[in-house]
């Protein structure tokens, strides 16, 4: 079913494979930050497990990079939507 799809779009113009490259790239880009917070979680709790009274400063560091690993899940899925709907 999945080789149907992509036989499809490779026979439609170049829009096609654009769009499903678009959408790869969105749900790469979706896997990624999901992936990587819960790496930065993970960790933050294994060290405040460690060391309890740096619970404050771990938890704003996990903050700052859980947001900054959003911003550029954001701007990839941003990316990928203006590259679909150019076409």
């Amino acid at each position: 079913m999945l080789l149907q799809m992509l036989l499809q779009a490779a026979e439609q113009s170049g829009a096609g494979l654009a769009v499903l490259g678009a959408g790869i790239g969105a749900g790469l880009a979706a896997i990624g930050a999901g992936l990587g917070i819960g790496r930065i979680g993970g960790s933050a709790m294994e060290g405040i497990a460690r060391q309890p009274e740096a619970a404050g400063r771990i938890q704003t560091a996990m903050l700052i990079i859980a947001a900054l690993i959003e911003a550029v899940a954001l701007f990839a899925a941003v990316i990928c939507l203006l590259i679909s709907f150019k076409l």
